[in-house]
C-alpha cells in the first residue's frame, strides 16, 4: 500500500537530526508506527505477542540489550517496559550520536515509572490523525505558513475541492490511517466506531491497570460528544451522564476523563487570556476537544446522513476537525492552539501562537453566511488589543498577524 506523506516526517526527520532519541506521541491508529518505521534502520515491536515475553524479560535483566541494532532504531510501544526510557536516555548519553532511537506510544507514563525527564536526549513531538491534506482531501492550494509569511499573498478565487456533503463524510470518517484502504464508504465509517468500543472495552481500564467499567465510559465519551468545542462544565457532563447513570462522583468522572487523556483521545484546547479584558471577564475554561472529530461523531451514534439534516450539530463537529488539522499545520511552524471568549459573546475559535511570537485568530464558520460574522468578531478583537495598547505606555500588546475565517464554503478570498 501507497505511503501517504504525513506533515510529522519532517518533524521527525528534524529532530533525529538535532537529538539523540526522539519519542512520538499520539492515539492509537493515527500512524504513528509506519510514520517512524518509513525512518528506521531496525524494529522492535514490545507487543509482539511472539516476542513480548521474552522482551519484558531481557527488559528487566538487562534492557540495554533491546537497544542494538542499526538506527535510528525504533522501538514500538515502549511503554510496555518503562524502563526502556531511562535506559534509551543512558545509551544516548553514553554514544554521543544523533538520531539513535524512535520511540512510540499511545498512552502518557505517570512520572513514577521512570527515574529522568529526558530532557535534551529524547525530543517529544506529537502527531494527530490524518489532517484533509495528509489524506489528499485538501488541495493544500493554501499555506498556513505562506500566510503568515507573505501579507500580500493573494488567495483570491482559490477553489476547494469539496462539496458539503464529502466534508461531512471526512470528519464522520476520521483520519485513521486505516479508514484510507479501499473498502465500501460504509466500511470506512467502522473504523471510528470500532475505535470507540476498543476504547471503552479494553484500553480505558489497561492505560494505568486500573478496571473500570466500558458503560460508563461510553456514557462520559457520549457526553463530551455533546458538548464537542463547547466550554461546558464537567458539573454539566457529570448530570448528563448521572441521567443514566445516578451514583458517579465528580471523581469518578475525573478519573475516567484523565485516563481518556494518557490514551490521547481528549485532548482540551486551553484558554488563551491576554491582558486586553478584566482577568473576570475572560472565560478560561477548557473548551472540550477529542484528538479526531469521528470519535465524538461515534460516540454520539450519528450518521453523515443524520448530520447533513442538523449542520447545526455539524457546526460544532466541523470546529474540531478544523482545530485537528490546525494543530497539524501549526505544528510544522513551531505553533500551539488556544482559544479566546468573553462574557460580551466575542471569540476566536482559534488563535494559532508560533514560537517566534506572531500569532493568528481564526473563526470556524461552516456556512458562508456567517463567514462576515466571524470577520467581525475578529476584528473587533483586533481593535480590542489596539485600544489596549493606546492605554499601556510600555509594553505593548502586539496585534494578531493573521485574521482568518476558516469556512467550508468552496472558494476563498
Amino acid at each position: 500500500m501507497e505511503y501517504l506523506k504525513r506533515i510529522a516526517d519532517e518533524q521527525l526527520s528534524l529532530r533525529l537530526e538535532a537529538f539523540g532519541a526522539v519519542q512520538i506521541k499520539g492515539p492509537k491508529w493515527c500512524g504513528k508506527t509506519t510514520t517512524a518505521g518509513m525512518q528506521a534502520k531496525s524494529v522492535i515491536k514490545m507487543q509482539n505477542p511472539d516476542t513480548r515475553e521474552g522482551y519484558l524479560a531481557t527488559a528487566r535483566t538487562k534492557p540495554s540489550l533491546l537497544l542494538k541494532g542499526d538506527t535510528p532504531r525504533l522501538i514500538d510501544e515502549w511503554q510496555v517496559a518503562p524502563v526502556l526510557w531511562d535506559a534509551v536516555r543512558n545509551e544516548v548519553d553514553e554514544r554521543r550520536l544523533k538520531g539513535q532511537f524512535i520511540l512510540t506510544g499511545s498512552t502518557v507514563i505517570d512520572d513514577d515509572e521512570i527515574m529522568h525527564t529526558g530532557t535534551g536526549r529524547i525530543s517529544q513531538m506529537s502527531m494527530y490523525p490524518m489532517s484533509l491534506y495528509e489524506s489528499r482531501e485538501s488541495n493544500g492550494k493554501i499555506s498556513l505558513r505562506e500566510l503568515f509569511d507573505n501579507k500580500d499573498l493573494d488567495i483570491d478565487g482559490i477553489t476547494s475541492d469539496l462539496s458539503i456533503e464529502q466534508l461531512i463524510f471526512a470528519a464522520c470518517r476520521g483520519g485513521w490511517p486505516a479508514s484510507l484502504d479501499s473498502m465500501s464508504d460504509t466500511a470506512k465509517l467502522l473504523i471510528a466506531r470500532d475505535y470507540v468500543n476498543i476504547i471503552c472495552e479494553e484500553d480505558i481500564s489497561r492505560v494505568d491497570k486500573r478496571r473500570r467499567n466500558p458503560a460508563l465510559a461510553r456514557l462520559i465519551m457520549r457526553s463530551y460528544a455533546r458538548n464537542i468545542c463547547t466550554l461546558a462544565k464537567k458539573t454539566s457532563m457529570l448530570a448528563d451522564v448521572s441521567t443514566e447513570m445516578e451514583s458517579t462522583a465528580m471523581s469518578t468522572f475525573d478519573d475516567y476523563v484523565s485516563a481518556l487523556e494518557k490514551l490521547f483521545v481528549i485532548e482540551d484546547v486551553e484558554a488563551w487570556s491576554p491582558a486586553i479584558r478584566s482577568k473576570t471577564v475572560i472565560r478560561t475554561g477548557n473548551k472540550r476537544c477529542f484528538v479526531d472529530p469521528s470519535i465524538a461523531v461515534a460516540a454520539m451514534g450519528v450518521s453523515p446522513q443524520n448530520l447533513e439534516l442538523d449542520l447545526k450539530t455539524f457546526g460544532f463537529i466541523y470546529e474540531s476537525l478544523c482545530i485537528r488539522d490546525l494543530k497539524a499545520y501549526s505544528q510544522v511552524l513551531g505553533g500551539r492552539l488556544s482559544y479566546y471568549h468573553d462574557r460580551f459573546g466575542l471569540e476566536a475559535d482559534a488563535v494559532i501562537h508560533l514560537d517566534d511570537g506572531r500569532y493568528a485568530l481564526v473563526e470556524c464558520k461552516l456556512g458562508s453566511k456567517e463567514i462576515e460574522e466571524g470577520a467581525k468578531h475578529l476584528l473587533e478583537l483586533k481593535q480590542l488589543v489596539q485600544e489596549k495598547n493606546e492605554k499601556e505606555k510600555q509594553i505593548k500588546m502586539r496585534l494578531p498577524d493573521l485574521l482568518i475565517v476558516l469556512t467550508g464554503g468552496e472558494m476563498a478570498y
